[in-house]
């Protein structure tokens, strides 16, 4: 094995807990464009997760144990359009993890990173999937099956922004503490109508 492999699986251990990350002195503010990115490139990984972790304790019949592994499948259709966003998401993630880490984690090849990222990402979704909630996990699963996995990516991100968060307004996880940054007001299209002249002295 290269030494930048050995670098690289080092990076990978220290990373997957991501203590660095909270110790940000302000959360990372991810885009709700990086985050739906982040979490479609994660879907496939994720809903194979889920389909492992819950086919035991599901009845017959369930959604995930006959269908999962196809939906997986299909989401993954996705992740490359979704990679460039992704990995702009996880790098902000990782920077916390101090200046050596993120310079590291730019130059990692490509396919090393990305099986990173989806790995971390999946594992921070396990965090919030427990498996004793998997008939719900199941029943919502079959529900949101039909959409595509950007359209899910991009409900999750509303789904974020609207979540409980901590005082500095920061939600938390296993990837570390972060924040969805506020949409950009947009610009008004409609001018102000102007004010009619006062009327002279002396006329009505």
């Amino acid at each position: 094995m290269s030494r930048g492999n050995h670098a690289g699986l080092a990076l990978a251990a220290a990373l997957a807990t991501l203590p660095g990350v909270a110790r940000a002195a302000e959360p990372p503010c991810l885009t709700s464009a990086e985050f739906s990115a982040l979490a479609t490139y994660a879907l496939p990984g994720i809903i194979g997760d889920v389909t492992q972790r819950c086919s035991a304790t599901l009845p017959a019949g369930a959604f995930l144990p006959g269908n999962g592994e196809a939906l997986a499948h299909r989401y993954g259709a996705a992740m490359p359009a979704a990679w460039p966003g992704a990995r702009a998401a996880f790098l902000k993630l990782s920077a916390g993890a101090g200046p050596d880490a993120v310079a590291m984690l730019r130059v990692m090849p490509g396919d090393s990173l990305q099986q990173l990222v989806g790995t971390l990402a999946t594992q921070f979704a396990g965090q919030k999937l427990p498996t004793e909630r998997c008939d719900t996990i199941d029943a919502a699963t079959r529900n949101l099956a039909p959409l595509p996995a950007e359209n899910i990516g991009q409900l999750l991100a509303v789904v974020v922004s609207l979540s409980k968060h901590d005082a500095a307004g920061a939600a938390s996880g296993r990837m570390g503490k972060f924040s969805i940054c506020p949409a950009p007001m947009a610009a008004s299209s409609v001018s102000p109508m102007p004010l009619s002249p006062a009327p002279s002295a002396g006329k009505p």
